[in-house]
């Protein structure tokens, strides 16, 4: 198998498969020894996901009320 001239390769259908890289996996490369390793990268959280931990990580801090933290999640001063 050769790199394009744009630095891409393509992975064995057979490969992929039995890795479970499906399209738009996200991957990450490493070099180890020499070699070139690639692995299905850490998911990082949506935007969803990361708006709820930072809510969580505000109740440890605060002492808002439920309706507190609904009106700053709308805008409004509580």
């Amino acid at each position: 198998m050769r790199i394009t001239s744009k630095g891409q390769v393509t992975i064995p259908q057979e490969i992929r498969e039995r890795c479970g890289l499906l399209p738009h996996t996200s991957v990450q490369f490493r070099e180890e020894n020499g070699r070139v390793v690639i692995e299905k990268a850490t998911p990082s959280p949506s935007p969803g996901e990361d708006a709820i931990q930072r809510l969580r990580q505000a109740r440890v801090r605060t002492r808002l009320s439920t309706e507190e933290l609904l009106a700053l999640t709308r805008g409004e001063d509580p």
